[in-house]
């Protein structure tokens, strides 16, 4: 009967979460960069510098408050379509 509670109240739990902030490192013309909101930034010819780039937005995102994720372009079967 639990279970059958949790399972019901859980939608409503999702719908009303906040938004997450994505920060999105992805390829660039001469490396990678972080792409938020449709912005390219931090653009880096190192994977590494671009991934420590997007991972410092979102420590600023996540201690104001915001719900963040850092994605990485082509690792754990995150792919643009081509």
């Amino acid at each position: 009967a639990a279970q059958a509670l949790r399972d019901k109240l859980e939608p409503d739990r999702m719908r009303n979460a906040p938004e997450r902030a994505v920060f999105t490192v992805v390829r660039h013309p001469g490396g990678w960069a972080v792409e938020y909101l449709g912005e390219i930034t931090d653009a880096s010819p190192d994977k590494e510098v671009a991934k420590a780039a997007a991972n410092r937005k979102a420590r600023v995102a996540q201690d104001a408050g915001q719900p963040c994720l850092v994605r990485v372009f082509g690792e754990h079967g995150f792919f643009n379509a081509a």
